[in-house]
């Protein structure tokens, strides 16, 4: 009998070792990004090298907010270097006090910020603080990034291309693009000068061949832009095809 007790407190004692040397599953934190979420697109999915979401979950929400208000204003930063680099400058004065026309100011990133007057940079982060804070503050009821007022409608939630969640990736994935494309305008600009052509570009002969064909009539060119239309329509229906397959 002795024996027999002995055994049996040897064994409790055991188990109630082995429950509290061995952690509860449940207590393992997992990562807070799902397979679905907005801006986990193909081909990489969930991409999460350094593990942040998994050691500091409760970040997700914020991190969110800040990649799509950077993918923002990148894609208006490269906008600006597109369209100034082309010419495009809004009419009439940017500073009475300085006399400078908006005509005057250079394109570029580096260029342009060097030659804006100090007021108008403290003019532009009052507004951006403004805008920021009040009148376009992050509501926590409502998605990531939708800061627009009460009376504007986001997207519809429509499945397909017009449908929100494959804007809301499309947005994410452009701004994405943008970081990276103004950080290597700024590179550009940097070692060469220029923020969209770091490098002296050739003379194209494939570009005078199609100066003359435009110059001996409109059949060559015809058959080029067909061929190119040709290419275009074949890729559309591959991409629609893939979407049909993920969706």
């Amino acid at each position: 009998m002795a024996m027999q007790m002995m055994t049996m407190m040897g064994a409790t004692g055991y188990q109630a070792a082995g429950a509290v040397g061995r952690p509860a599953l449940s207590s393992v934190s997992m990562t807070a990004i799902k397979p679905g979420d907005i801006g986990t697109t193909k081909p990489l999915g969930i991409y999460d090298p350094l593990g942040l979401m998994t050691s500091m979950p409760d970040k997700y929400r914020r991190w969110q907010e800040m990649e799509i208000k950077h993918g923002r204003f990148a894609m208006a930063a490269c906008t600006h270097v597109f369209l100034t680099e082309a010419g495009v400058r809004w009419p009439g004065y940017l500073s009475f006090a300085e006399d400078i026309k908006f005509s005057d100011m250079p394109g570029g990133t580096i260029a342009s910020w060097a030659a804006l007057p100090d007021l108008a940079w403290l003019q532009i982060i009052l507004i951006v603080a403004v805008f920021d804070n009040s009148i376009l503050a992050q509501d926590p009821s409502k998605g990531p990034g939708d800061v627009a007022p009460a009376a504007w409608v986001r997207y519809e939630d429509v499945p397909g291309f017009s449908g929100k969640e494959w804007k809301l990736n499309a947005e994410r994935n452009n701004g994405r693009a943008a970081m990276m494309g103004i950080l290597g305008c700024l590179i550009h600009e940097g070692l060469t000068g220029n923020p969209v052509w770091p490098i002296p570009v050739p003379p194209q002969p494939v570009l005078e061949i199609i100066g003359d064909d435009i110059e001996k009539g409109p059949a060559r060119v015809g058959s080029f832009v067909l061929a190119s239309l040709g290419m275009t329509f074949v890729g559309a229906i591959g991409a629609i095809r893939e979407f049909g397959k993920s969706s």
